[in-house]
């Protein structure tokens, strides 16, 4: 780990009078630090989403050139959300977070120049490989600050933070036109035919490096190198008991002896790890496809493209809060019973999104979808925290992540459109009900592992 990214223990000490006081401000700015930065990560990604029917038409390629880019983009992130994940245990959270921000801001800019297939493929690939430096430090911060028992409803709103990011993402683009036409004394019609990559990556990469400053302000390290004690010793002066072994956050372990002891050899870690896989496949398969599908097959205007897009990210916020709140108290800290709920819906929904004809009903059903999806993806989040020390959770969350994205997202992206090319999207409706199925079995395997695990 290079010298500015290692994490620095404070020369201060909190004084015991002030301990509480200090920690619910830490924790506090903490996630209002990861939130933010997260949800900039999502402006500069999710704008790729909504640039495909655009780079399509400009480049006069087909659905399997579009599945390679964004295929590409979402395989480079699942591995380099393995490698950047484990790598962020031994990290400065903010440090490390802020870095990849900026860094998905430069690419951005850089993508406004590829005018060629292979230029997109190869900017996106270094885009996914800089975007999975933002969740390991997210997750780490939120099992620095934050017990089991709260874990739920506070991970549900640090979770919900890339809805809004990737639903802000088409009104921004939007909205940036037509403030930026008249400045520049182009129609918005010319704007959008010719200037395009303006507001599709450069407005979103400058908003990116902003959020990168507040992140640098907000996001703290864990509580001990703050200043303050141990996490498990505040519990206690609050009142909250949890297994040490789960609150221990320093280990002397080396990242690869820890994703080895607790991640490799851990089953319960392979089950959510699959699970989220098919979560994935349903996510992007009908995320990223949802522009050139609606646009083509549905004949969808631009605007109501853009408006189910928006529906489709944001509509996962009540779902995800409520979700929070259920796992924790309902069903007592199992994260599965209502994911599995979610995919039997899901199910359904799935196909009324591709039977449906009237454009009120397919907005609703992408709505629903999307209110949905992000359910088990999120629970999934909660569950990796859970089956590890928290030392251990970058590395669970990188194993997690490799698995979803390089293989659950590709197959939900480059096969899908490969199998959309070749016998039409009847065959992108049946990847995706067989991708709820295998979710909801894998599902009920994290359920059942949870219960008697051990580490």
């Amino acid at each position: 780990m290079i010298s500015f990214l290692r994490p620095v223990k404070k020369d201060r000490v909190v004084k015991d009078d002030e301990l509480l006081s200090t920690y619910y401000k830490y924790r506090k700015l903490s996630l209002s630090g990861v939130f933010v930065g997260y949800m900039g990560y999502y402006l500069v990604r999710n704008n790729i989403t909504l640039s495909t029917p655009l780079i399509k038409t400009d480049l006069a390629v087909n659905n399997s050139d579009i599945g390679l880019i964004t295929g590409s983009m979402l395989i480079a992130y699942g591995i380099s959300k393995g490698v950047m994940s484990a790598l962020s245990d031994k990290a400065d959270p903010k440090r490390y977070m802020a870095l990849g921000l900026i860094l998905c801001a430069l690419i951005n800019v850089l993508l406004g120049f590829c005018n060629a297939l292979y230029a997109y493929v190869g900017a996106v690939i270094a885009l996914g490989v800089f975007q999975g430096m933002g969740v390991g430090p997210s997750f780490i911060t939120l099992a620095n600050w934050y017990p089991k028992k709260e874990r739920g409803i506070y991970t549900a709103i640090w979770n919900i933070s890339h809805n809004i990011g990737g639903g802000l993402v088409a009104p921004i683009i939007s909205k940036s036109v037509l403030i930026l036409s008249p400045v520049l004394g182009i129609a918005a019609a010319d704007f959008n035919a010719t200037y395009w990559k303006v507001n599709h990556f450069y407005v979103p990469a400058i908003l990116a490096l902003l959020i990168s400053v507040y992140v640098l302000y907000a996001v703290k390290d864990n509580p001990k190198n703050e200043g303050l004690k141990e996490l498990n010793e505040i519990n206690k002066l609050r009142g909250y008991e949890e297994d040490i072994k789960n609150s221990a956050s320093t280990t002397d372990l080396s990242s690869k002896e820890i994703f080895v002891k607790y991640v490799l050899k851990n089953p319960n870690a392979w089950y959510v790890a699959w699970m989220d896989t098919f979560v994935y496949m349903i996510r992007f398969g009908l995320i990223n496809w949802l522009p050139i599908y609606l646009l083509s097959v549905k004949g969808f205007s631009k605007e109501q493209m853009h408006t189910a897009f928006l529906f489709f990210e944001w509509a996962a916020i009540p779902s995800t809060m409520l979700a929070g709140i259920i796992s924790d108290r309902l069903f007592k800290g199992y994260r599965m019973p209502p994911a599995i709920l979610a995919v039997c819906i899901i199910f359904f929904m799935i196909i009324g999104y591709f039977t449906s004809d009237n454009i009120y009903y397919t907005i609703f059903f992408a709505a629903a979808a999307g209110c949905l999806v992000y359910v088990p993806q999120f629970l999934a989040s909660v569950q990796t925290m859970e089956v590890v020390p928290a030392f251990a959770v970058g590395s669970c969350v990188g194993l997690r992540g490799f698995m979803s994205y390089v293989v659950g997202a590709s197959l939900g992206t480059m096969l899908l459109g490969a199998m959309v090319d070749a016998f039409g999207w009847n065959a992108g409706l049946y990847m995706l009900l067989f991708a709820c199925i295998m979710c909801i079995v894998f599902s009920l395997l994290c359920h059942f592992g949870a219960k008697n695990k051990k580490f």
